[in-house]
């Protein structure tokens, strides 16, 4: 018979108590305790011991924040052992700030659960997590929190005198999904995360759509990452209360409601003059276009000269894009592709720079690893940072053998990179997605420094992505539903038709850059492709047309609707060929250009020359994107209009100023 893994103590918390009357009666007993969850034959269970029946050798080693991703300890100075992190920075008299240790604390066993016989020991309970249905939090003075089982039974106020309530509930999240009642915020419904996602989105909306919208409206990236890539009964579950009937609402009032979370997405049909009126236009027959092999060491090092500069670099970001790099020089080129080091630099400059760098980086680390606990209770935002940037890295690429297990050194980086960059970008802190973007770099860099430089270049081009007005996400839709209307009118009316005109499936694909929908191998060939900028700008949207052209057969075939269309496209997830989405996303991208009467609005979305005047001088790369763009404010096109019935159906949107309507 096997052994069975010794429990582990993940989160305990001394000096909680048990009122033992509910009123403030003078003679009623405050029951003292210990408050655990603990980890037990791959099950979580959560214990209340009173203090008499609490074990001593079950007890939490010490630390700060039990619920955190690691523990801090000074390293002593008799320590033989060098602190992880020293060994991945540059210069050694950064030494001190790294002189922080990262140990996880070998807990003692701990026991699910006992019988209890005496008086006091009566106020004992452990339940398993699964078992758990919500959590009232409550606040009179001091927190005290209430559990609900899905059987009913409501267990004794667990009472936090002395604090710790909102690391237990850090802790307890780490475990199920928590989420407000959206008719009671002191109320937590839980619900278990599922290992089978096997649920669809037709599920999600089937029943309880208006809770999911309501999730969606008050923070769209968690709703998106975490319910569109994983869509289980669990998430259903918790965005309702389980006790309360909801109303079940049909598709197209989902959509209505989805159509209002994102202001400024609305598509104005109100016929007026002055705008661009596009057509159906013969794009033309779709180019064959052939990929080679990833660029070689050999072949790198050819475009360099005796001093390190990268010579002859359009026509290096031409091989880039047509094959991607094998793995072997993804290190050095990334910085060079995301801006890190300049292209005409030399070895002895980007050796400075790299030191530079390095200094810039420790002085801002320092600054959050020096705050004291006092002072971080005082800082709302930095303990929500922190808190965040905890939770997300323990379940960031967890499957991947760069961040699998305990005690990883590369979950150490990933926390004190993000935590990092809170204090380089402190008005955008820290956003859930982050560390998708993230992950990829620090596993091609495996350096704490280059990584998170690395890190601040892609944050600069996805930074309104992930601001408060979403204005970068807006211009993205938007800007997409544009092209694919160009493409194919009639797979974008069929689209239209069934309440899926927004484009919503496409909301993560856009946010984290197809981070969740390919193979982790295969988002480093997107990204560094993409990086090249070529051949146009926002490739990524035609990638995303590339892909919605790929299954717009199938999904008018099957007259799906609003539901199937979101399931359909969820299940993507991870079936994505990458060769042949970038063979035909730049396919397209020559399509459209060898288009002779393109619409001004795809131009400037595309970044193509468009010379509107005889003594326009603009500067193109062979692609011919934009260098200099001095487009005219104002460019009419004039053509045959369709007409049916003797009208003209038009539809009309706006776009950085620009009037654009289309005739279906």
């Amino acid at each position: 018979m096997a052994a069975t893994t010794p429990p582990k103590v993940v989160f305990e918390h001394e000096g909680v108590f048990i009122h033992s009357s509910p009123d403030e009666s003078e003679d009623q007993d405050l029951i003292s305790g210990f408050l655990r969850i603990i980890d037990k034959d791959g099950e979580t269970l959560v214990e209340y011991k009173p203090l008499e029946d609490a074990d001593p050798s079950n007890m939490l080693c010490a630390c700060k924040d039990s619920s955190s991703v690691v523990e801090w300890t000074q390293s002593s100075e008799d320590n033989p052992h060098r602190p992880i992190d020293h060994q991945l920075s540059y210069e050694t008299e950064w030494d001190m700030i790294n002189a922080v240790s990262f140990r996880r604390k070998v807990h003692a066993h701990g026991d699910g659960g006992s019988n209890h016989t005496n008086d006091r020991n009566k106020w004992a309970f452990s339940f398993n997590v699964c078992d758990l249905r919500s959590v009232t939090v409550k606040c009179e003075g001091w927190s005290y929190i209430m559990f609900r089982l899905k059987d009913g039974t409501a267990l004794p106020a667990i009472h936090f005198h002395q604090g710790g309530s909102t690391a237990f509930l850090d802790s307890l999240r780490k475990s199920v999904q928590i989420n407000e009642s959206p008719d009671d915020e002191s109320v937590l419904i839980v619900s278990t995360y599922s290992k089978t996602f096997s649920q669809s989105f037709e599920n999600l909306l089937d029943d309880t759509n208006y809770g999911f919208v309501q999730k969606f409206k008050k923070d769209p990236y968690t709703t998106t990452l975490g319910g569109f890539s994983k869509v289980t009964n669990y998430l259903f579950d918790a965005f309702r209360a389980p006790e309360l009937e909801c109303q079940q609402r049909p598709s197209e009032e989902v959509a209505d409601l989805l159509g209002e979370l994102i202001p400024g997405l609305e598509i104005n049909q109100q016929e007026e003059p002055g705008f661009e009126v596009i057509t159906r236009l013969d794009l033309g027959p779709r180019p064959e276009v052939q990929r080679r092999g990833p660029v070689t060491m050999e072949e790198w090092a050819k475009y360099q000269d005796s001093e390190g500069r990268i010579t002859n670099v359009p026509h290096l970001k031409d091989f880039i894009f047509k094959g991607g790099l094998c793995h072997a020089v993804r290190k050095e080129a990334w910085k060079f592709l995301l801006g890190y080091f300049p292209w005409n630099s030399t070895h002895e400059e980007r050796k400075n720079l790299q030191k530079r760098k390095t200094d810039e980086y420790f002085r801002m680390k320092l600054q959050w690893k020096s705050v004291s606990e006092e002072q971080e209770r005082r800082n709302s935002r930095l303990r929500d940072y922190r808190s965040l940037i905890e939770k997300d890295v323990n379940r960031t690429d967890r499957n991947n053998k760069f961040y699998e297990g305990l005690d990883n050194p590369g979950l150490i980086l990933l926390h004190d990179i993000l935590m990092t960059y809170c204090m380089y970008d402190f008005d955008l802190g820290y956003v859930q997605g982050m560390s998708d973007l993230l992950s990829p770099i620090l596993f091609v860099m495996e350096n704490e420094v280059d990584a998170f430089w690395c890190f601040v270049s892609f944050m600069d081009e996805m930074h309104e992505n992930f601001e408060e007005q979403m204005q970068g996400m807006k211009t993205q839709l938007i800007q997409l539903s544009t092209l694919l209307r160009l493409l194919d009118l009639a797979f974008w009316n069929y689209l239209e038709a069934q309440d899926s005109g927004y484009l919503y499936f496409c909301f993560r694909w856009l946010l984290i850059r197809f981070k969740r929908e390919l193979h982790f191998q295969d988002v480093l060939r997107l990204w560094e492709v993409m990086w090249t900028r070529l051949p146009c700008q926002n490739f990524h949207l035609l990638v995303c047309c590339a892909i919605l052209d790929s299954e717009k057969q199938k999904i008018m075939d099957r007259k799906y609707g609003f539901n199937e269309i979101l399931k359909h496209i969820n299940e993507l997830s991870m079936k994505l060929d990458i060769e042949e989405i970038l063979s035909k996303s730049e396919a397209i991208c020559m399509q459209i250009k060898n288009c002779k009467d393109l619409p001004h609005s795809v131009s400037e979305i595309l970044g193509l020359s468009t010379v509107t005047e005889p003594s326009a001088a603009l500067e193109t790369s062979e692609y011919g994107i934009l260098e200099s763009p001095q487009t005219s404010p104002t460019s009419t096109h004039r053509r045959d209009h369709i007409v049916s019935n003797g009208h003209s159906h038009l539809k009309e949107t706006t776009h950085n100023g620009c009037k654009v309507a289309f005739i279906s």
